[in-house]
């Protein structure tokens, strides 16, 4: 044969086997999906809340306008160190004042109308003495002329003087009585025009207090809202008076945070916390739940759900309260912070990355059942797809979705149904349906999304490599 006949030969049969592997090579990796996985393995997880807010002192207390008047001064500045007592701010005082004192000098005026009936009281008392003792003696005197009479041995003119004498002493005291009766009522006059006056000056003397503002407690000077002469107003009903400043007792420092209400039943008081704040970078403080809201929070207004009566679906959160442990010394309220709150561990938990879970509806898994079997491509006996559990009665298996993983085995994936327990960060934990060592898809998102029990899958764990841009 020639040469030339012989390398088309050649050539031919190449071409042959070429066409030949491409076909098997693409019936053997038809339907192959490309995935990532990882072990069922035993690890420690701990479950967390993530909640954000900002830096609040345990006690603070803002100062509200209690009078009417202008600012005159302010005493501190925001961030001062204050104790209770101290003079914050001062109004003018003048009309106040001028109160004060003139109610001060009606008061003097009052005492000395006090002073001066009491004086006449006791001069009415001593007359009534005087003429009790004159009454005693003329009556005397009248008893015995009334005996020397009967028995004839005074005249009857000297009976009569007598008698004259006793009527007169009786009208006398009387008269003295009568006006010591006086005398009293106007010493009880005076001294209830002392009390009026004396209450006047109270009620004045607190106007005249509202002129100057002091601290209620200890702590720091964290806002002041006013300036050097605006105006203060007290409040009234339904209005509150003037906004002053705050002082906040920075001696315990909370973070309020807001925890998502699907978040909220986990929280318990006393759980511990790791608190990080904006302002103080790269620095955890560790902390305890101490408080917790009965009240849901609609996240978009912030109001309570009792202070509206708008029915709707909005997301709504509830306050949770950290008390930090170890606050900074440079900490100041209204700073951002976030609380990450434990709220259960579980040591050596089976567990599993979060990805890998996935929905499968009963109908769909029930269609791949039925399909695997029609197929009988398992020779070697294997289960493809894991039996789902009874369904309740009732129950629409169009719309019932069961939570599973799908394991890899024999180059195939079977779906499991598991049931679940704590989440960590990034692992949740299997109370069931798998065991240690199982190997379980984890990724892609598209794979995880498309693949279905009895899938034909090829593992591929590489690292993404990665492409230089053109320039």
């Amino acid at each position: 044969m020639k040469t030339w006949k012989k390398i088309l030969l050649a050539a031919a049969g190449t071409f042959c086997l070429l066409i030949a592997a491409s076909v098997f090579r693409y019936e053997t990796t038809k339907d192959v999906v490309t995935v990532q996985t990882s072990k069922v393995a035993h690890e420690d997880l701990v479950s967390i809340v993530s909640a954000s807010g900002q830096i609040k002192p345990r006690t603070y207390t803002n100062v509200l306008g209690e009078g009417f008047g202008k600012i005159k001064e302010i005493v501190v500045k925001e961030g001062d160190s204050v104790k209770r007592g101290d003079v914050l701010l001062r109004l003018e005082s003048i009309q106040p004042g001028a109160d004060v004192d003139a109610q001060r000098a009606a008061i003097r005026s009052a005492e000395d109308g006090v002073q001066s009936s009491e004086a006449n009281y006791r001069s009415a008392q001593a007359t009534v003495a005087q003429r009790q003792a004159d009454f005693e003696h003329a009556k005397l005197d009248f008893d015995r002329g009334e005996r020397l009479l009967k028995d004839g041995l005074i005249p009857k003119q000297d009976y009569d003087t007598r008698k004259a004498t006793f009527d007169g002493a009786r009208a006398a005291l009387d008269a003295a009585k009568a006006q010591m009766q006086q005398a009293k009522s106007d010493l009880e006059r005076q001294r209830g025009n002392l009390d009026q006056n004396k209450a006047t000056l109270t009620r004045l003397d607190d106007v005249l207090r509202k002129t100057t503002y002091v601290a209620p407690i200890d702590g720091i000077v964290s806002f002041i809202a006013v300036r050097v002469g605006e105006n203060v107003v007290p409040g009234i009903q339904n209005a509150t008076g003037s906004y002053l400043m705050t002082i906040s007792d920075m001696s315990v420092v909370t973070a309020e945070v807001m925890a998502d209400e699907t978040d909220i039943v986990n929280v318990r008081p006393g759980q511990v916390a790791d608190v990080t704040i904006d302002a103080i970078p790269g620095k955890t403080f560790k902390g305890h739940v101490t408080e917790m809201g009965d009240q849901a929070i609609i996240r978009s207004s912030g109001l309570a759900t009792t202070q509206t009566t708008a029915s709707n679906q909005e997301a709504k959160d509830f306050k949770v309260v950290v008390t930090l442990d170890n606050p900074p010394d440079n900490i100041r309220p209204g700073l951002s912070a976030t609380a990450k709150i434990q709220t259960a561990q579980e040591k050596g938990a089976l567990s599993i990355p979060l990805q890998a879970l996935a929905l499968r509806t009963r109908k769909d898994l029930d269609e791949a059942r039925k399909a695997a079997e029609k197929k009988k491509t398992d020779i070697s006996g294997s289960v493809v797809l894991a039996a789902a559990r009874s369904l309740p009665p009732g129950s629409d298996p169009k719309k019932e979705e069961i939570q599973g993983v799908f394991v890899v085995r024999n180059g195939k994936v079977q779906f499991v149904q598991v049931d679940t327990g704590i989440t960590g960060v990034t692992d949740i934990e299997v109370k069931s349906g798998l065991k240690e060592g199982d190997e379980i898809v984890t990724g892609s998102y598209k794979a995880l999304r498309s693949l279905k029990p009895g899938d034909r899958v090829k593992v591929d764990n590489e690292a993404p490599k990665m492409t230089e841009e053109k320039s």
